[in-house]
């Protein structure tokens, strides 16, 4: 089965204990996801983010609620986490958030490893739709860091 690979990079004028602290905090999720997606964290708060830690949350996207179980399952404090879907709808889902200091800042890298479900059917859909919707969701949490963080 073949995969899909998205990576991105951001610098920020902002140390690295600090930056890893903002992406420690599960709240900010939702005011690093864009408003149409309608996201919503259904663990109860505080979650307190680790290795092992499920987080369960709600999106709407093309008007279809869809229901998303992560797990995380490295956590390496201040330089990496990853993520995983455990439930959602993806086959697969696989997110690497590593952070370095850089020139004073921090440089943040995201790798996204997933598969469509659905064989041909998904990767048409992945084609037409899914593939945008990454690219768009990155660039609108790109964009909130760096109107809180500076550029």
């Amino acid at each position: 089965m073949r995969f899909h690979t998205f990576r991105a990079t951001q610098w920020v004028p902002c140390e690295l204990e600090k930056m890893f602290e903002f992406f420690s905090d599960a709240r900010n999720l939702e005011l690093l996801t864009p408003p149409f997606l309608k996201f919503k964290i259904l663990t109860p708060q505080p979650i307190v983010l680790g290795e092992g830690t499920h987080i369960r949350y709600k999106l709407i996207l093309h008007g279809i609620s869809i229901y998303w179980l992560t797990e995380i399952r490295k956590w390496q404090p201040p330089h990496r986490f990853v993520d995983t879907q455990l439930s959602g709808p993806y086959s697969l889902w696989h997110h690497t958030h590593s952070f370095k200091a850089e020139n004073g800042g921090t440089r943040m890298n995201d790798v996204v490893r997933y598969r469509m479900p659905f064989g041909v059917l998904g990767r048409i859909i992945h084609a037409v739709n899914v593939r945008a919707d990454v690219e768009s969701i990155f660039a609108y949490r790109y964009k909130t860091i760096e109107e809180r963080f500076g550029k």
